[in-house]
């Protein structure tokens, strides 16, 4: 049995911070708009009485299954029952991860500027940067592929690198190419 104290403690700080998810997980999963606070409260005072044993190791995961097994039970009770609704509920991730979709959503917009800042790059540094840092070749393996130096591969993947960063951080992504102060010193002699 778990003191009364620590129990609350426990609830404040592990189970109400994920309000907002359950919120949500309960809304996708159950028809009755109307239903939704009454369901929640339900499924709070459920983790209750069960971490009132004993203090669950992963809160999140525990109220899930709670009200994933709540849910169920009512649409069971109230026969309403949808297949859908049960087969939702049935295979619903123990271990919801409700932050994947904007993280998904994230590295795919990430993903496109990636690809809209390699088609700013020059045919040779495109083909360079695709090459050793998407397909894995060493330098070596790119040189010879493409038929340039080691030092020409090294130098323009630099390049394209630079090139690639600037565009997605909101730059214009275009190649800055050294210059040879050696060239413009011989020139003035």
């Amino acid at each position: 049995m778990v003191d009364d104290d620590v129990l609350r403690d426990w609830f404040c700080r592990e189970v109400l911070p994920l309000e907002r998810s359950l919120t949500q997980f309960i809304r996708r999963n159950w028809r009755v708009a109307d239903d939704v606070v009454d369901m929640r409260h339900d499924i709070y005072e459920l983790t209750l009485e069960y971490a009132h044993g004993a203090l669950p190791a992963n809160a999140r995961a525990t109220l899930f299954t709670i009200a994933r097994n709540h849910l169920a039970s009512c649409a069971r009770r109230a026969r309403i029952v949808s297949f859908d609704l049960v087969a939702d509920l049935e295979f619903a991730d123990r271990d919801i991860d409700l932050d994947a979709t904007e993280r998904h959503l994230s590295a795919r917009d990430a993903l496109r500027r990636v690809h809209d800042g390699m088609e700013q790059l020059s045919p040779r540094v495109r083909e360079i940067v695709r090459l050793r840092k998407i397909e894995g070749f060493d330098t070596r393996e790119t040189a010879q592929r493409l038929g340039i130096g080691v030092d020409a591969v090294k130098q323009q993947l630099h390049m394209g690198m630079q090139a690639l960063a600037d565009f997605m951080i909101g730059g214009s992504g275009r190649i800055v190419r050294p210059r040879f102060e050696r060239r413009r010193k011989r020139d003035e002699s």
